[in-house]
């Protein structure tokens, strides 16, 4: 449970770097970024995608635009982890399963063309590494992330109320502790000189007789 919690806080207070570009794709052609990434990083990805209509002059986004996002772990031998087919805007989330280099690709299709279009596409991504804050994009998924900060930072503040009575009764413990060892060194010093009164008692009770006894001739 500890170990959960601490996850949670690290995911709320983590510092995600956010990147936003535009790029073109001329037909079928493919577009990839490589991107170096830590062992269970997050990845959201938002997308938006618009045809050139050479008669207007105007980039705009028909219904039959579509794009393929591919995610290909280069560390592994190009190992795909990522295959998603969407409409020409959407998102994509991936977790990195190991750390190393990470191929993102891209490539569109237009109309009955299919994915051997000569059509040029403006793409424009929103990739965020390490957290995700974008999704505010989505109210809904707004919501769920600010209703999960409430809970990690409920939970860390009972963390913290557990970690200061640990510290208490480790205190505590620690006092009763030195209390009961200066006690029991009091008792064993009490004890030995009790036993050096009672034996020089002894002695002299000794010495004493043995004098009397002498005088009055009996030894």
């Amino acid at each position: 449970m500890r170990a959960f919690i601490l996850v949670l806080a690290l995911l709320v207070t983590f510092v995600s770097r956010v990147s936003g570009l535009y790029f073109y794709l001329e037909g079928s052609d493919r577009k990839c970024f490589l991107e170096e990434l830590p062992k269970d990083t997050l990845v959201v990805g938002f997308y938006n995608a618009e045809e050139f209509v050479t008669e207007t002059g105007h980039f705009v986004q028909p219904d039959s635009l579509g794009v393929l996002i591919t995610v290909e772990e280069i560390f592994d031998n190009n190992h795909r982890v990522v295959s998603q087919r969407g409409a020409a805007s959407g998102k994509f989330t991936f977790t990195a399963a190991d750390s190393g280099e990470h191929k993102i690709c891209f490539q569109t299709s237009v109309g009955g063309v299919g994915w051997f279009s000569r059509t040029t596409v403006r793409m424009h991504l929103d990739l965020a590494i390490g957290e995700t804050n974008l999704l505010s994009k989505n109210p809904h998924d707004s919501e769920k992330f600010t209703e999960l900060v409430d809970k990690v930072q409920e939970l860390n503040l009972r963390l913290a109320d557990i970690k200061r009575e640990q510290l208490f009764q480790r205190e505590r413990e620690e006092e009763f502790r030195d209390e009961s060892e200066r006690t029991n060194a009091r008792v064993v010093r009490w004890s030995i000189i009790q036993l050096i009164v009672l034996g020089a008692t002894c002695a002299w009770q000794l010495n004493h007789l043995r004098g009397f006894f002498v005088k009055q001739k009996l030894v």
